[in-house]
């Protein structure tokens, strides 16, 4: 019950080793901006893989949906293997998986084979993620991490950057087939200098995997957002009814089940302290209202203004460039005020972003896209560190893997949801198929069509601010998690 019993606990391995700190923050970016190349440059090449995979839209939206799906599903339950087999184990074991599915997809032939293998890649990107912030609380000391995830920030920025130029020309220049191909020598690299690098330093809990809990929850996920597709491209049928019902008792099983599983795959204990329950809520919230902006918007360059998906994605690079410098400075910042203040302040900016892009319409000029990107990258940028060092900071030890595994889980069921809705709202302003193929990039539209996308892309950016706007509300009232370890100890008593 005292902090001399606990305080051990929370001294991170290699603390004061500045060299190792420093490695291992170079590392886990790695894995962070692999997985941010891999997001931009996918949807840049999804219309070309379609036509040199004879495939068709509906398939081609499961390339990004089959690779967020699995890394939904399995977040929490590697995380606890990290906790159970050793957090850098996984973590180098995640970045071996996903360079072999890097490749595979690579060297696919058909699209039912690029999806089987995104399912491989999600397996690594899930080992990647689900540990990566494990690895940062046990390296830095707590009063520390906001600044480490704030780099770790700038490495999505800089990663989404060059997905959107290196996939960009290898698309019109070489082929799809190097999107994935450039991640190997990647991959090799920091697998190879993680295993002679990295180390486990914090004791190994014992645990079983909660394989029930992840069928249940791996079946009902994927039925909803089966049918929620469905729904988009051929409206409300017999097998969309059917796939929305047989969703239901499945999601409330796993729910009923979580409650009563010794190792449950969602620990519910942890979301009994407030800082981490109302941080995890507010990512959740946050991604479930970001992530279909940047598909809206590119949506709309695409089809009213007809921009190519490479001259689209440029408008949105000012973003990622800001969001990248602030990221680090808003993890220190946050170190130094606590995440309420940053993460806050980072959401009212998104918020901001959001209403400059809801005055987008046929005629404005495209600067306005730039401003918005600008002020949604600045303040997603000042949100994620934030937010992540404050999850960590309020989780015991012993439970970095399981935690930082939930922050991925609420925020990948956010945006894998964010998704599916968008693609959705815009089925409502225009024919259904037509809205797959606008977002692929496949065709553009014009006339009465252009304008009732607009109006429902309006529509689907104001329940966009709502959303955030409860994530504000979550942020605020979360209260100021404890940055030292004394004080972290006596929370944990």
């Amino acid at each position: 019950m005292s902090a001399a019993r606990t305080a051990p606990e929370e001294t991170p391995p290699g603390g004061g080793s500045g060299s190792y700190e420093r490695v291992a923050i170079i590392i886990v970016m790695m894995g962070v901006l692999m997985s941010a190349v891999d997001t931009t440059a996918v949807v840049l090449g999804l219309p070309v893989m379609m036509r040199d995979l004879s495939s068709n839209v509906l398939s081609m939206i499961w390339v990004i949906m089959a690779y967020l799906l699995i890394i939904t599903i399995l977040g929490t339950q590697v995380g606890k293997l990290g906790d159970i087999f050793g957090r850098v184990r996984m973590y180098n074991l995640g970045f071996g998986v996903f360079t072999a599915g890097s490749l595979l997809c690579g060297l696919s032939a058909t699209g039912p084979e690029i999806i089987g293998f995104r399912v491989v890649q999600g397996l690594g990107g899930a080992l990647i993620s689900s540990n990566s912030g494990a690895i940062i609380a046990d390296t830095f000391p707590a009063h520390r991490r906001g600044r480490a995830f704030g780099i770790t920030g700038f490495g999505w920025s800089a990663g989404a950057i060059l997905g959107i130029l290196v996939g960009g020309a290898f698309v019109t220049f070489l082929s799809w087939r190097y999107i994935f191909f450039i991640n190997v020598p990647i991959g090799v690299v920091a697998t190879v200098v993680g295993y002679l690098v990295l180390r486990d330093k914090t004791a190994r809990v014992k645990s079983t995997i909660d394989v029930l809990g992840m069928l249940l929850f791996g079946s009902g996920l994927f039925f909803l957002l089966t049918a929620l597709t469905d729904v988009t491209g051929s409206g409300l049928t017999i097998s969309s009814e059917a796939e929305l019902a047989a969703s239901v008792p499945l999601l409330i099983g796993f729910v009923v089940w979580e409650r009563h599983c010794s190792s449950p795959l969602l620990d519910l204990s942890l979301l009994r302290r407030r800082v981490l329950t109302a941080s995890m809520s507010a990512a959740f919230f946050q991604s479930l209202a970001s992530f279909a902006v940047l598909f809206l918007v590119i949506m709309y360059l695409q089809g009213p203004r007809g921009l190519s998906p490479w001259d689209a994605s440029l408008y949105l690079i000012p973003g990622y460039v800001l969001g990248g410098t602030v990221a680090p400075f808003a993890g220190r910042l946050s170190d130094r005020l606590g995440a309420r203040v940053v993460a806050s302040v980072g959401l009212v900016l998104q918020s901001l972003g959001i209403v400059a892009y809801s005055t987008l319409a046929l005629g404005t000029p495209l600067y306005t896209v730039v401003l918005a990107s600008v002020l949604n990258g600045a303040g997603s940028s000042a949100f994620f560190p934030a937010n992540s060092s404050a999850v960590m900071a309020s989780a015991p030890q012993r439970s970095y893997g399981m935690a930082s595994g939930l922050l991925r889980t609420f925020s990948n069921v956010g945006m894998v949801s964010s998704f599916a809705v968008a693609l959705l709202i815009a089925a409502l302003s225009i024919p259904r198929q037509l809205a797959f193929e606008i977002f692929l990039g496949v065709t553009q539209i014009s006339g009465g069509l252009s304008q009732a996308f607009v109006d429902g892309m309006h529509s689907a950016l104001l329940a966009s601010i709502s959303l955030l706007a409860v994530a504000l509300v979550l942020s605020v009232l979360r209260g100021k998690e404890a940055r030292t370890e004394v004080a972290r100890a006596g929370a944990d008593t």
